[in-house]
């Protein structure tokens, strides 16, 4: 599951990480309300910690706008212990609240009840159109693919390919299988035509196309893109 960090203190979002990485989170990290918001709007997050005092736009702004589309737990994490606040905090749509300094093992303990609770209540629903490799990913909903969290372009067919293979990481297709499948016609003498896209997909999500990571060539046989845990 990804878990958003907000907090203008790097320390914290830093210190945060290690610990929510460590149980098996996906982290994205947002340093002001305005980061937290283009995040939230381009990336499926299932729950946020959110510090309340932060510049360009603070929590309980950044929360409100949140909770005009979304409904996923957020728990503040806030300096201020006064009563006020927390229910300040809570009124505008916080689930939590979590007083500086704190046990990280509390928040942890914390995020996992909230996660609990939101995947129980079936607001979470695990999305099948999401595919994802190591620092690779696929979103077939958005049409979009990221690699290490950066938004790569590729041309109809390239992504056409790139989701064919991704469907079935691991496996190895025939150059004819890939062809058929992604130009929805018989393959004839299609090796160049097929090993030609794949060349420019891997210029775009390899950091050496001559080495890849992700689409891999099985010599004799096809393509396949390796399956990696997630980073």
């Amino acid at each position: 599951m990804n878990i958003l960090i907000c907090d203008d203190e790097r320390e914290i979002v830093d210190a945060l990480e290690l610990y929510l990485k460590n149980e098996g989170y996906d982290i994205f990290k947002a340093y002001s309300g305005k980061e937290a918001l283009e995040i939230v709007s381009e990336n499926t997050i299932h729950l946020i910690l959110m510090d309340i005092m932060m510049p360009e736009m603070d929590g309980i702004h950044a929360t409100l706008k949140i909770r005009e589309t979304a409904n996923i737990p957020i728990i503040f994490l806030s300096a201020k212990a006064e009563d006020n606040d927390k229910i300040m905090g809570l009124t505008v749509g916080g689930d939590d609240y979590i007083t500086k300094p704190f046990n990280p093992l509390e928040v942890i303990a914390r995020v996992k009840s909230q996660l609990r609770r939101y995947t129980t209540l079936g607001s979470y629903v695990k999305r099948t159109d999401v595919y994802k490799t190591g620092g690779l990913e696929l979103d077939d909903a958005y049409k979009k693919v990221t690699v290490d969290g950066e938004e790569v372009k590729l041309t109809p067919v390239e992504y056409k390919i790139l989701k064919f293979l991704m469907r079935e990481m691991g496996k190895v297709f025939s150059i004819e299988q890939i062809y058929e499948n992604v130009w929805e016609e018989p393959s004839y003498n299609a090796d160049n035509t097929v090993a030609v896209h794949v060349r420019r997909i891997r210029e775009k999500i390899e950091i050496n196309p001559k080495e890849p990571k992700y689409l891999k060539v099985v010599w004799g046989i096809g393509y396949k893109v390796e399956k990696y845990p997630p980073q």
